[in-house]
């Protein structure tokens, strides 16, 4: 990897590390657990629109490391995995057939609602927990507009 590239990451790894530890420190949202903005998502979604899908990979899995190692634990981290995960794989598939970012951050931000469930079933085998999920969907369609107008804002920002 050219020291370039590397540096970039690095920097965006760290700028998604510290949206993740100051989300981490604001009240909760809703009453229910997991619903919160997502703003280091950001951060992915600008390396997906600016660069490689491996790059954005690799800044969101240094991401949920780091950031869960910090502030976490490791019950969290498997959340933050099975979201995370899913979240970059359907705005990777869908980021050539969807020129609107803030749609693939939507977009994104469905897809980690669907995979946190996932997980939360699966260490729980509660699938009780279903019964939350169009909240937890509803929730994530405002959060991925705002982090995806957001990185909007930033990339109508950095052509000027």
């Amino acid at each position: 990897m050219k020291p370039n590239r590397l540096t970039r990451l690095a920097l965006l790894t760290a700028v998604a590390l510290i949206m993740f530890v100051v989300e981490q420190q604001l009240p909760p949202l809703a009453p229910i657990p997991g619903i919160k903005l997502g703003l280091a998502n950001a951060v992915t979604l600008y390396v997906l629109r600016t660069g490689r899908a491996r790059d954005a990979a690799l800044v969101l899995a240094a991401r949920i490391i780091l950031g869960n190692l910090v502030c976490g634990t490791v019950a969290a981290m498997f959340y933050a995995a099975g979201g995370g995960l899913c979240a970059f794989a359907v705005m990777a598939l869908l980021r050539q057939a969807v020129p609107q970012t803030w749609v693939l951050g939507v977009l994104g931000a469905l897809g980690h609602s669907l995979g946190q469930m996932a997980v939360a079933v699966a260490i729980t085998d509660t699938p009780a927990l279903l019964v939350w999920l169009p909240v937890m969907l509803l929730a994530s369609m405002a959060a991925g507009a705002f982090t995806g107008l957001c990185v909007t804002a930033l990339l109508r920002r950095l052509r000027q």
